[in-house]
């Protein structure tokens, strides 16, 4: 049964990943909206429907023609560009394409412009809080584009996301987000020394954050990262290989407006050691692994 106050909508959700399965199915049982899901490969698509339902589609364009919204979530700019642009193609006007990708703002720009000259709405959605975060349906998605359209896909969209919040024109939601990695990266850099130390200083790491952890140095990461860091668990969570894709975007955004990131710049390098480790696919709490091998 639907637990939000939005009528039963179509609506189309192109990208089944670790992300986008989950989104997907709150759209379609917390929502209880009609949703037609595309994936690249499509026995994930067939996944999906033989759990939630719904109906799957062959090409994008094929899911996307008589969705009232579609949302979107894959890996970088030019898959942005394909998929999004090969849906467009085939939507009504007023039709809403939601992107929860982490890109640049250039393309959710550039896809702004595309979907006006069509009669159709853009807004750039990335969402923070992970695999977890998905799974439960308490992410944080930071929105631009719009007004309107973002009302009009604001609840549908909280169907997953605990906070959903316009943050201005189309790109500032994807700024938004690259500020969310910024502040991750150093956070969790300085996790991972504080830790290590802990370890060389010969104290019980684990009562350490027990005791911290009610103070001044509290966070999510330090709550959720630093035990399983002590313990030399890292096998979940998001990956160093797309902790690097946005600190790329993050880094070229930076080089544009001028802003400086010596902390983020000199993480990322820390984050391609670690890669050269062999821990591309480990959580980005692998960062504790240069500090103790």
């Amino acid at each position: 049964m639907a637990d939000t106050a939005t009528a039963s909508r179509s609506v189309a959700f192109l990208g089944l990943g670790t992300m986008g399965f989950p989104m997907a199915g709150h759209l379609a049982v917390r929502g209880g909206h009609r949703v037609t899901v595309f994936n690249r490969t499509a026995a994930k698509a067939d996944a999906w429907t033989a759990r939630f339902g719904g109906a799957s589609a062959a090409t994008p364009a094929e899911a996307a023609r008589e969705a009232e919204v579609v949302f979107l979530c894959v890996g970088g700019d030019d898959d942005v560009r394909a998929v999004a642009g090969e849906a467009m193609g085939a939507m009504k006007p007023g039709t809403i394409v939601a992107d929860h990708s982490t890109v640049s703002a250039t393309v959710s720009r550039e896809m702004a412009e595309l979907a006006r000259a069509r009669g159709l709405f853009f807004l750039d959605a990335p969402v923070s809080g992970g695999q977890a975060g998905a799974e439960n349906g308490v992410l944080t998605v930071m929105v631009g584009g719009d007004a309107e359209a973002f009302a009009r896909a604001q609840p549908l969209m909280a169907c997953y996301g605990r906070s959903v919040t316009h943050m201005g024109p189309a790109g500032a939601g994807q700024l938004t987000k690259m500020v969310n990695q910024i502040c991750i990266a150093g956070l969790l850099q300085g996790l991972a020394e504080g830790m290590a130390f802990a370890q060389k200083a010969g104290l019980d790491g684990h009562k350490v954050v027990d005791v911290i952890g009610k103070g001044a140095a509290q966070s999510w990461q330090m709550d959720n990262r630093a035990k399983t860091m002590l313990d030399g668990k890292f096998d979940f969570g998001f990956a160093v290989d797309w902790m690097r894709k946005d600190l790329g975007i993050v880094l070229g955004e930076a080089r544009d407006n001028g802003a400086s990131l010596p902390v983020t710049a000199l993480v990322d390098q820390f984050y391609a050691e670690v890669q050269a480790m062999g821990g591309n696919r480990l959580d980005t709490s692998s960062l504790m692994t240069r500090l103790t091998r």
